[in-house]
């Protein structure tokens, strides 16, 4: 199954560290973050679940929820999380799926369809496609899919900024340039006629016709 922008995020019901989630209702009216990691106990994953708690107040700042999933059972993630408290200086406080029937990898296309058995018996290169991030909006579409390589830890930091731009273009008729940040200027978007652009925004500047520059909405 391959998964675009615009698709409606695969709902499941799997088990948790929290106990068992339906996704969509664990959602609810939120925005949501769901990523991935090829097994437990590898050491850049370890790092990127230990960055990932200690910035959570800005995802809960954004209204945004997070879910970990791991291609190994529940029963295992207590140790794991254990590892990243002593390692990261912080333990997940957010929800790690098990995915030890490989469902949600599935679902989401990380894994192929044909793959099975017992997952003690694959390593994390097997499951190397199980690197994912997705954002969901309160729609339950997906807004943006990220996928790394083994070798190269996630920018979290960056995953933020593009929440941010998704959650104000999504109120406002606008775009954000490249490596826009918080309070920066924005383009108007392609969509929006000048004489719509005149009503909403006034006036902007015009480096060419396509190209319409104004304050960020506040």
């Amino acid at each position: 199954m391959s998964l675009t922008i615009g698709d409606t995020a695969p709902d499941f019901i799997a088990a948790t560290t929290d106990g068992p989630v339906s996704f969509h209702e664990w959602i609810g009216d939120s925005w949501a973050v769901l990523f991935s990691h090829p097994k437990d106990f590898t050491p850049i994953c370890t790092t990127e679940l230990g960055y990932m708690a200690k910035i959570k107040p800005e995802f809960d700042r954004r209204g945004v929820k997070i879910m970990a999933l791991s291609v190994d059972p529940v029963d295992k993630h207590a140790a794991w999380a254990a590892d990243i408290e002593e390692t990261q200086g912080t333990a997940p406080n957010y929800p790690m799926i098990g995915d030890a029937d490989f469902t949600v990898s599935k679902a989401y296309g990380m894994l192929g369809a044909d793959v099975s058995g017992d997952p003690a018996d694959r390593t994390a290169a097997d499951n190397q496609t199980v690197r994912g991030v997705f954002v969901i909006g309160p729609d339950k579409k997906i807004k943006m899919i990220m996928l790394y390589p083994m070798t190269t830890g996630r920018n979290f930091d960056e995953i933020l900024r593009v929440i941010d731009s998704l959650q104000l273009t999504a109120k406002h008729k606008v775009a954000t340039p490249v490596n826009w940040k918080q309070g920066e200027d924005v383009v108007i978007a392609g969509s929006v006629s000048n004489d719509q652009a005149k009503e909403i925004f006034g006036s902007w500047a015009e480096p060419k016709p396509y190209i319409r520059i104004v304050p960020q909405p506040s």
